[in-house]
Formats: structure tokens, C-alpha cells, sequence
């Protein structure tokens, strides 16, 4: 169903019962719930096959955004809603999440390394979060919304493979993501350049991609309401946040792949779209634990 629907019926929703609504409907998941997502779904032969069909979620979503950074002792699955409420993309980055996190229990047994992360404080205790919300694995209060996953997990083989179905699979659903690529508005088709190339994403390197001269874009951003300036931001500060989770990267290195001249540059814009430097930032990081540890609220 269209996810305004929500908000069309329950007019006060809010994070809270937001959340609380994912994390129950994410219960419910089963692995024929994805339409054209199933049954790639069902026949991945490893941990690995499921994630690399995040990359697909735009065929069955858009209320969704996954991006990936993976190093050589983890994969780091940053999650974005696009909905423009708060509310509800509470509830779509809680469903997709806890959803996964329950497909991967079905189809390669419980992982309990693999853990949801989200980046707003827990509901209420009353009433309580479903009983089986994750199993534990569950971090509430984080800087960002993610998943992340050992790489031993990622090895882990699942129960039904079929090589030739998941790969006949993937084929269409290519066609299918090539087929509906086409943006459906410049903020989109704008976004995705950035994407494409975060170190060469200046407003003129753009405009150049596209086509376009550089007042044709203003203009048009203008009638959707926004700025190029909002968009790379937010482009710019989901990719640094999801690197900066790997302890492994140096900041520095972060700087230079998002197009920054210098890490003084880079640690300016990073304080202003946060609060704090990107030093900072890594070492509150490394003290998340899984919700079960770390807080006390009942799951």
C-alpha cells in the first residue's frame, strides 16, 4: 500500500508509534511479502546475495534509500526514508530494517552480529516493543540509520539456493530497474549524479553531466523547492557519516572521496551538518553496543 496512507489515516502519527508500527509489520515479513524481489530472495545462495539486492529495492520502493560502504571486516548498509515526514520514515527505515533482519533468520539462521541501528531514541516503554523485535539486535539512539554486518556473516550460506533461478532473477530484474530508471524529477535526476561521483559534484561538474547550464538548473530546482546546495549536502553527509563508521578509514581519505580539498574543509562542513568533528563523531560511534547490552528497555 502507498505509505502516505498512514498519515492519511492516523493524522497524529508520530516516531513512536511510527517505530512501533514497523517493527510489528516487520514480524509479519515472509519471503514471498517482495513481489519481484522473492524469488532472487529465495534462492541467494549466501548472506552476500540477499544484501546485493538492496540495489534493487527501487523496483518494489522508493520510500527506501540503502548505501553501502564495505571494508575488509565489514559491510555497512546506511539507510535512508524518502518520504519527507519524520514520522514516516521512521517507519519505513524501522520496517525495512527489522524486515531484513528477519529474512535473514529464514533463510541462513539466526545472525546475532548482524544488527539494526537507528538514529532516534527508543518509544516509550508503554507500551511495550513487540517480544520478538529482532532478537536483541536492535541499537536505538545512534548517529545514523543502518545495518551492519560482520564480513564472516556475509559467508554465511543460505538454505535454498538455486544458482540459475537467482541469476535468471537478477537478469530481469536489471531490465526492470533500467526500464524505470528514468527520474521523476530534476531533485532526483540530480541526486543520482551526485551519487554517481561525490568528488566531482560541484554545482557547474553537474550541470555539465546533465547538459544543463547552471541558472537552467536553479531554475528548476526552484519550482521543486529546493537548492542544489540541500541536495549534495544530503548526499555528502549520509556517505561521510556510513565511512566514518569504519574505524578503518582514515578521515582524511574520507575528505578526499567526497571532493574535499582538505580535511579542514571537510571537518568545518561535517560539524555544521552535525554538531561535531569527525573525530568526535567516530569515537562516540565506537561506543554503540546492541540495544540489548547497551539499554534496558524490554524488546
Amino acid at each position: 500500500m502507498p505509505i502516505r496512507w498512514f498519515r492519511e489515516v492516523f493524522a497524529d502519527l508520530d516516531p513512536d508509534s511510527a517505530t512501533r508500527f514497523g517493527l510489528a509489520f516487520a514480524e509479519q515479513a515472509q519471503l514471498t511479502s517482495f513481489g519481484p524481489l522473492s524469488l532472487p530472495l529465495i534462492s541467494a545462495a549466501s548472506v552476500a546475495e540477499v544484501f546485493d539486492l538492496l540495489g534493487y529495492l527501487p523496483v518494489i520502493s522508493g520510500s527506501l534509500r540503502p548505501h553501502f560502504h564495505q571494508s575488509p571486516t565489514s559491510l555497512t548498509v546506511g539507510l535512508t526514508g524518502q518520504t519527507d515526514d519524520q514520522a514516516l520514515n521512521c517507519l519505513v527505515i524501522a520496517y525495512g530494517g527489522a524486515a531484513l533482519l528477519r529474512l535473514l533468520d529464514m533463510l541462513a539462521g539466526e545472525l546475532p552480529a548482524v544488527t539494526l541501528h537507528l538514529a532516534w531514541e527508543a518509544p516509550s516503554s508503554t507500551p511495550a516493543l513487540p517480544p520478538d523485535a529482532v532478537s536483541g539486535r536492535l541499537v536505538f539512539g545512534a548517529h545514523t540509520s543502518f545495518i551492519h554486518v560482520p564480513v564472516e556473516s556475509l559467508s554465511a550460506p543460505c538454505r535454498f539456493p538455486d544458482p540459475v533461478a537467482y541469476r535468471l532473477a537478477i537478469t530481469e530484474l536489471r531490465r526492470t530497474l533500467e526500464r524505470d530508471r528514468e527520474p521523476t524529477s530534476i531533485s532526483e535526476t540530480i541526486r543520482r549524479a551526485i551519487e554517481e561521483d561525490p568528488a566531482h559534484s560541484g554545482r557547474d561538474e553537474v550541470a555539465a553531466v546533465l547538459g544543463m547550464s547552471v541558472s537552467t538548473v536553479k531554475r528548476r530546482l526552484d519550482t521543486e523547492g529546493t537548492t542544489f546546495r540541500e541536495l549534495r549536502e544530503a548526499v555528502l553527509r549520509e556517505r561521510a557519516i556510513v565511512r566514518l563508521l569504519d574505524p578503518s578509514l582514515p578521515i582524511s581519505q574520507i575528505a578526499v572521496d567526497l571532493g574535499y580539498s582538505d580535511l579542514a574543509n571537510f571537518s568545518h562542513a561535517f560539524k555544521r551538518w552535525t554538531g561535531q568533528s569527525p573525530v568526535a563523531f567516530r569515537r562516540a560511534g565506537s561506543r554503540i553496543r546492541p540495544h540489548a547490552e547497551a539499554r534496558r528497555h524490554p524488546l
